[in-house]
């Protein structure tokens, strides 16, 4: 009997062909990196015009139930808004929970509207969630002329200083996207 010695015929890619894939794959690669840095450059000021527009909608609704439950003084604990720990001034904006009245805003006042505006959902605020926060939180001289200051909320994942303001004279929320 014969055997049949025929060789088998190994199967795979040339070198060429892989070359050619190789360089397919560069090319693309080339259009699509700057893309996708985009859209994460994209995502953060999403998020930054996000965050500022809950904090205004936060800032009017507690405005809201001030005047709802019949107020035209300064009033601590407004009921009828979140944990009903909201304090206001006589204009009826928050300026802080625990009974601050006044405008003239620090950085712990400032961290205590956030937290009582945006509640559970809020992003992490530097000196009240830890060291890795989503906002710093600072104060600056009112840039409108009233009296007080106002609060800055610094956005930090991207690094590029981007603010939210916030007004407590006037109750105005100011977004700087850098």
């Amino acid at each position: 009997m014969k055997q049949d010695k025929s060789k088998k015929r190994q199967k795979g890619f040339t070198l060429i062909e892989l070359v050619v894939v190789i360089a397919i794959l560069g090319i693309l690669a080339a259009f699509a990196l700057p893309r996708f840095a985009q859209l994460s450059e994209q995502a953060h000021q999403s998020s930054i015009r996000a965050t500022a527009g809950a904090l205004s909608a936060g800032v009017a609704l507690a405005k809201t139930q001030w005047v709802s439950n019949g107020f035209t003084a300064a009033t601590t604990n407004v009921q009828g808004f979140g944990n009903d720990n909201i304090d206001v001034s006589s204009d009826g904006w928050p300026t802080a929970t625990g009974g601050a009245i006044d405008t003239n805003m620090t950085a712990a006042r400032c961290g205590d509207i956030w937290q009582g505006l945006l509640q559970a959902n809020a992003p992490t605020i530097t000196g009240i969630t830890g060291a890795t926060a989503d906002y710093a939180v600072s104060t600056r001289a009112d840039t409108d002329g009233d009296p007080g200051s106002d609060c800055v909320y610094t956005y930090q994942p991207d690094g590029q200083g981007s603010t939210i303001a916030y007004d407590s004279d006037t109750g105005e929320i100011t977004t700087t996207i850098n």
